[in-house]
């Protein structure tokens, strides 16, 4: 697709309306509102900035500026006269297409660290006065980018301090752990490759478990991931449950046990019946189990994901299998250890992880009750869905790029926005802007003269084609764990 052709249909005129003699617009990116979020999640994680200007320059290039004038600026001639109904006049994006590359200057906050919300984020202008438009022309584009990877990220840090909350209370000999306590299970629910992608490195910016392949070569092309980027297990769907038949189901965990007679070995475990998994099979599999160089691990993938896992009484020794729950029925069959904090820990061969409808607040129901019973948090790995990261928009955290000021005739202007029928989430700040760190705390300032807004946090990462600054994954993880 023409690279000018990703963006929304009404900005195709924009050029036109602005005031004769204008030379420039700047906008900026932030996060205004916290409104739709996750309890707890009060900031925003900086992330994504990097690969989207990546991804965005590497467009243009190979669909815009590689591809001959003719060809791409009669194509947008002819499709945009039909789409507006009269002759559209390109010469603007021939003048683009002349000069070979993306006029624009972006600065921005660095990735992997907490912002407050309503702190812009990014800023973006135009480095030649002829493409004053190309700035908010660039915003839909933008936006739909830089939405997610921002708003997954926050989140994942979200649950990654609810991990260390509990860790701390019921396990904190095993702190490591909270790296792969939240898995990424997400891909197959979100909204195209391109969405699994992006919220799938705003998860593994956070935590090293993910099912989401396609993250590894991402953080590797976007973010100079070297190494180990993240990591999964060997691990069965219910397809593999079912070829085994519901009679001889026990003899289908023989059949991976043995298949897989080392490692970790996830095994979903409720394709009949999960109650007689815990209760009929896996006591008959114990000491196969327990003489495996390896940790089983039962995947239950129905009903309340905190009922299942903890049990449905708020107390240990329930009569009934659903009374106790998996973590208390493995506890009965496979014991283990009690730590230095008092809180059982399930023996080193077995273990559980659940991944269906999680969400932050069942995350901590989770862990709470577990601790109730006197077992640590740590008995359990938690698979984040896109029963988390597909229930979000752009308006989770209230994102928006909008101008704040321009440079008409010469003359600078302060614009904002301001409606009155808004509860003033969507109040602009106004004029050029900068962040200052005041007290470990970000802060905006606005209404900095051009001097004052060379300085300050927000850093040029993108200008005229060229990239500066730039972070790698390391760094950025390294910046995400100092903040919990």
């Amino acid at each position: 697709m023409n690279g000018l052709l990703l963006t929304d249909g009404y900005k195709t005129g924009h050029h036109q309306q602005y005031p004769k003699g204008t030379e420039e617009v700047y906008s900026n990116w932030t996060p205004r509102s916290n409104k739709y979020a996750p309890k707890g999640c009060d900031k925003v994680v900086s992330f994504g900035q990097q690969y989207v200007f990546q991804w965005l320059h590497d467009y243009f290039q190979d669909n815009f500026f590689a591809k001959p004038k003719a060809q791409v600026c009669n194509e947008l001639k002819e499709e945009l006269s039909m789409y507006l109904g009269a002759e559209y006049d390109v010469s603007h994006y021939e003048e683009l297409h002349d000069l070979q590359y993306l006029p624009i200057k972006v600065k921005s906050l660095p990735e992997g660290l907490e912002i407050p919300v309503r702190v812009p984020m990014v800023t973006v202008v135009n480095t030649d006065k002829k493409f004053y438009w190309i700035t908010n022309f660039l915003e839909t584009i933008l936006s739909t980018m830089l939405w997610q990877p921002m708003t997954s990220a926050s989140i994942a840090l979200c649950y990654k301090r609810i991990f260390k909350n509990w860790i701390l209370k019921t396990d904190k000999e095993n702190l490591a752990f909270i790296d792969f306590q939240g898995h990424d299970f997400s891909m197959r629910g979100m909204g195209g490759l391109q969405s699994a992608v992006s919220s799938g490195m705003g998860h593994g910016a956070v935590f090293l478990g993910s099912d989401t392949l396609p993250v590894i070569s991402s953080l590797r092309k976007y973010y100079n991931a070297e190494g180990f980027v993240v990591g999964s297990v060997n691990a069965t769907e219910h397809s593999v449950m079912c070829a085994g038949t519901k009679d001889d189901e026990i003899g289908t965990f023989r059949h991976l046990m043995n298949t897989y007679p080392t490692g970790i070995l996830s095994v979903v475990s409720d394709t009949w019946d999960l109650w007689k998994v815990l209760t009929k099979y896996l006591p008959e599999l114990k000491e196969e189990v327990l003489s495996r160089d390896g940790k089983l691990v039962i995947r239950p993938d129905s009903g309340d994901p905190v009922d299942i896992i903890c049990g449905e009484t708020r107390k240990p020794g329930g009569k009934l299998p659903k009374d106790k729950g998996v973590i208390e029925l493995l506890w009965d069959i496979f014991g283990g250890t009690v730590n230095n904090q008092g809180f059982k820990v399930l023996d080193t061969h077995i273990g559980a992880i659940y991944g269906d409808s999680i969400t932050t607040e069942r995350a901590e129901n989770i862990c709470q009750r577990l601790s109730d019973k006197g077992f640590a948090s740590t008995n359990v790995v938690l698979g984040i869905g896109s029963f988390t990261y597909q229930f979000n928009t752009r308006d989770t955290f209230g994102f928006a790029m909008k101008a704040t000021s321009v440079v008409v005739n010469g003359e600078r202007r302060e614009i904002f926005k301001d409606p009155i029928t808004d509860d003033g989430i969507k109040k602009s700040a106004k004029g050029l802007v900068k962040v200052d760190k005041v007290n470990n705390e970000y802060v905006l300032v606005d209404q900095v003269t051009p001097e004052q807004e060379n300085t300050g946090e927000l850093l040029v990462i993108y200008e005229d084609g060229k990239f500066v600054n730039q972070v790698t994954l390391q760094e950025i993880r390294d910046r995400v764990n100092a903040s919990i």
